[in-house]
């Protein structure tokens, strides 16, 4: 197999706000995604997950370490290397009200991407692409699709157009940062299986979320971070049944409470 992504000892440090130290919000983090590969990364709010997100795509700096992206190392790549890097990825946001452009209909955030990259004149093909994937996530209602996304729309419905305008593209590596969180456990199950699909056909993925069932659900292999550091790593079902780490312990013992919490978003 091909690495798509490797990372080594990477460290991501903010400064602090009022004089109070340094918050460091990765330590020496290490990890590889082969092509086709999916990875759950697991933890609560404010373990890391999203920084580490965030520095894959070059939004974040690392303090230390090193990515290598698709063979190129990110810290050399300039602005349009870096643009072309991206370009091969997706994600979906955890915030759905803040990642959608409100002022345009359902079909046309979905289908944005592909008019930024394609043009206008492969806009037929965007609005079929669009309304297909669209209808795969269960939003076929004209009504919905021809209407302002900040007027009618729920946080799950939100949700689901943010993933369908993540794979419009079919990226290469799909980044996920709790794309289920305001779905059913029925939707979630859909969605999840949509995802395997595309991963099945090539396309690698990291999936985020803090829930254990749902995380072997997303991929076989998972890792989990605490405080910016990777406290457990190996193969989900193992995770959950035999956690090693005092907070992948706790993690497991809390699932009854987080499932029931994640069940009524």
């Amino acid at each position: 197999m091909t690495t798509l992504l490797d990372i080594r000892n990477l460290s991501a440090v903010f400064p602090g706000r009022r004089r109070r130290e340094p918050v460091r919000a990765l330590s020496g983090l290490t990890l590889t995604l082969e092509r086709g590969e999916s990875l759950s990364v697991i933890g609560e709010s404010g373990s890391g997950k999203t920084t580490l997100m965030r520095c894959i795509l070059g939004h974040v700096l690392p303090s230390e370490g090193s990515i290598t992206l698709f063979g190129q190392d990110t810290a050399s790549a300039d602005g349009p290397e870096m643009t072309a890097l991206r370009r091969r990825c997706a994600m979906v946001s955890q915030d759905p009200y803040g990642s959608l452009p409100p002022t345009l209909t359902v079909l046309g955030a979905a289908m944005e991407p592909w008019l930024l990259v394609r043009g206008k004149h492969a806009a037929k093909e965007g609005e079929e692409r669009a309304r297909n994937l669209l209808a795969e996530l269960g939003l076929r209602d004209e009504a919905i699709l021809s209407s302002r996304v900040r007027l009618s729309l729920s946080g799950g419905q939100r949700q689901r157009v943010a993933i369908a305008r993540a794979l419009i593209l079919d990226p290469e590596l799909l980044l996920c940062d709790e794309p289920t969180s305001m779905q059913d456990a029925s939707t979630r199950g859909e969605i999840i299986e949509i995802l395997a699909k595309r991963q099945r056909s090539g396309m690698s993925m990291i999936f985020v979320t803090h829930d254990l069932f749902l995380a072997r659900k997303a991929a076989p292999r998972g890792m989990v971070l605490h405080r910016g550091t990777m406290v457990e790593e190996g193969l989900c079902r193992d995770i959950l049944s035999a956690p090693k780490h005092p907070y992948t312990r706790a993690l497991v013992a809390a699932l009854p409470r987080l499932t029931s919490a994640g069940s009524g978003q």
